[in-house]
């Protein structure tokens, strides 16, 4: 597990551009079942997550068509959130960072850590708007 003093303004990245951080399983639960659309981020401290796939997100989501609800949980700190999340995830397999996109509590979107990496912030954003103007 990451010491919290490292991943604290990680988090913090999403948090402050309006994702609600999601720390238990339940929380978990509740947010991907809610009925409308859900974001949900599978932070991480690697390199791709802050080059690409934070600022990719928080691009994305600054323009006119968003998910109901953002959300995030970290990888390596968050743990039963993580686990619990990526059930919903099936069958995609673990990844870190992640991006799942859900409607009424079915998952519609999924972006995968090889889909982030080595990719623009921008091209993510873009990938993402597109999938925002399809399901949200």
């Amino acid at each position: 597990m990451y010491p919290e003093a490292m991943v604290k303004p990680m988090k913090a990245e999403l948090i402050t551009a309006g994702f609600e951080d999601l720390t238990t399983p339940e929380q978990v639960d509740k947010a991907i079942n809610s009925k409308g659309t859900v974001l949900v981020v599978v932070n991480s401290v690697c390199g791709c997550a802050a080059g690409a796939a934070r600022p990719g997100v928080k691009l994305a989501v600054s323009g006119s068509k968003n998910p109901d609800k953002l959300c995030t949980v970290f990888a390596g700190f968050d743990t039963e959130a993580v686990m619990e999340a990526r059930k919903h995830f099936i069958p995609y397999p673990p990844s870190s960072p992640a991006i799942a996109l859900f409607k009424d509590g079915k998952l519609v979107h999924f972006v995968e850590r090889h889909h982030i990496e080595g990719r623009s912030a921008q091209m993510i954003a873009d990938h993402l708007q597109m999938a925002f103007n399809e399901f949200c």
